[in-house]
């Protein structure tokens, strides 16, 4: 059986199980936004340990862009629980389908918890969120060193493991583009480029 045949014969099952052929456009959006915001974050992340001269300037943006991811997250999480994901290939290895399924949840959590732990270092600490200038969120930690030290940590050890998720997530991604061209990679694309993509491939 042809790769195009497992395409097709993959969209037709995951018809028939009620789930869609591509993502719909909203989740494509977000998920496209959010992957430049979230790769953004990790390198201001860095940079801000490395560089005190830029660390307030990049404290600024890390503040708000963390609460938009968090926004972000929510609105993409009701997307996807409202119009489910399109079925993975027929012949992917079950290890495979779990790991994807699993890195998908794990990458959720990260998006839920980094904002979350980010916001209770700075409440933890005696500083505001700034979103603007003169808008500030409410502290949702009390002041405390020990927590401040503890949330600290916390939120540097997640950002470690969001930067391991998303080279794997990568990897697999360009693994399905390249490799196996399975039509998994161009569910997440444009209309635009996925009609490219199946010109392409007759």
């Amino acid at each position: 059986m042809t790769t195009d045949t497992l395409t097709v014969t993959d969209a037709v099952q995951g018809k028939q199980a009620g789930l869609p052929a591509r993502f719909n456009p909203l989740a494509q959006l977000l998920h496209w936004t959010m992957a430049a915001a979230i790769l953004a974050m990790l390198f201001i992340g860095v940079a801000m340990m490395t560089s005190l001269t830029w660390r307030p300037w990049l404290l600024d943006l890390h503040q708000p862009l963390g609460i938009a991811i968090l926004l972000l997250a929510i609105v993409r999480l009701l997307n996807r629980l409202r119009h489910g994901a399109p079925a993975l290939p027929a012949d992917l290895p079950r290890w495979q389908v779990l790991s994807a399924k699993a890195s998908h949840w794990v990458l959720y959590a990260l998006m839920f918890s980094l904002p979350l732990l980010g916001w209770g270092v700075r409440s933890a600490g005696g500083w505001p969120v700034t979103m603007l200038p003169g808008v500030a969120l409410p502290p949702i930690a009390p002041v405390d060193p020990v927590w401040y030290a503890v949330l600290r940590d916390a939120h540097g050890l997640l950002a470690w493991l969001l930067f391991a998720v998303v080279l794997m997530h990568l990897s697999a991604a360009l693994m399905h583009a390249w490799v196996r061209r399975d039509g998994v990679f161009s569910s997440m694309t444009p209309a635009g480029f996925y009609r490219r993509y199946r010109r392409n491939r007759t």
